[in-house]
């Protein structure tokens, strides 16, 4: 009677494996699903290094693809000088993306560096550099705040999104991933009824979008991150996420696994949705 040894078998296995590793001159090519070779992202929002839109960057680089990043202030030029010393083919380009004329410029930009841009990842929002994220009651809202917020947390993603979207038309082919919060979509709080309304437009626009574009080669799709440990995280967000039923905030690396996840082509039959990632709080606040 012949009796399989699966211990043997595994150790046969590993031993073969480091074997080939060693020996291949190039490390097996990924599977074309997960592929992103040559592709070209442009991320805005990826100025702090310790934020999503640089983690997603990072990803995408790591994966083959060519990275553009996009921020207000010039720090975002240390983040693309970091992928580079990574062997990434990555620039960073300066953009005050609630500007129409700025965004003109900054498209001419990339489109000049880089030969068409594939995935688009709509990050930028909350505060911008150097100012904080503010929380007034809806009786104190100055017509100036709820505009502000309105466009660093909407404005900015159509106003890429309308600039980018015709080189994907033209090519019939590309990924728009809008990173939108649970606030708004999904939970609200006391004192961010502008910063709900954007965030749950952003929703909104992104799943009309996805109707219009689905059958042109062209998916939309959105990411809700819940609490992240991310550098503008304060002691109140902090405390908050312990109480998560993981007992913890995300990383901004969890949440750029979502974000590359859906610019692969294994996520090209998910298309117009909401993806929230929070270890499932908002499940427990419902509950509640």
């Amino acid at each position: 009677m012949f009796v399989v040894n699966i211990d043997s078998i595994l150790i046969y296995l590993i031993i073969n494996v480091e074997l080939m590793t060693k020996t291949m001159t190039h490390p097996p090519a990924a599977h074309p699903l997960f592929s992103l070779q040559g592709k070209t992202a442009l991320i805005s929002g990826a100025g702090s290094a310790e934020g999503i839109g640089f983690a997603t960057a990072r990803l995408l680089g790591e994966l083959g693809c060519r990275v553009a990043l996009c921020a207000t202030g010039p720090r975002i030029h240390e983040r693309a000088a970091s992928l580079r010393e990574q062997g990434i083919a990555a620039q960073g380009y300066t953009a005050d993306l609630t500007v129409a004329d700025e965004v003109d410029r900054l498209l001419a930009r990339v489109t000049h560096d880089f030969p068409r841009i594939d995935i688009l990842v709509n990050n930028a929002g909350m505060a911008q550099e150097g100012q904080a994220e503010s929380f007034i009651s809806f009786d104190m809202l100055a017509d100036s705040d709820w505009s502000k917020t309105i466009q660093r947390n909407l404005d900015t993603c159509y106003l890429l999104t309308r600039r980018v979207l015709p080189g994907m038309l033209a090519t019939g082919q590309g990924r728009i991933i809008n990173v939108a919060s649970v606030t708004g979509p999904v939970v609200a709080n006391p004192g961010e009824v502008a910063y709900s309304a954007a965030k749950a437009g952003m929703v909104g626009m992104s799943r009309a979008l996805a109707l219009e574009v689905g059958h042109k080669g062209i998916t939309v799709n959105c990411v809700a991150p819940g609490w992240v440990a991310t550098a503008s995280q304060t002691e109140v967000e902090k405390q908050a996420a312990m109480h998560t039923p993981i007992g913890r905030a995300g990383t901004p690396e969890e949440m750029a696994a979502v974000i590359v996840f859906l610019a692969m082509p294994a996520a090209s039959y998910i298309h117009g949705e909401m993806l929230v990632v929070d270890g499932a709080n908002c499940l427990q606040e419902r509950k509640g």
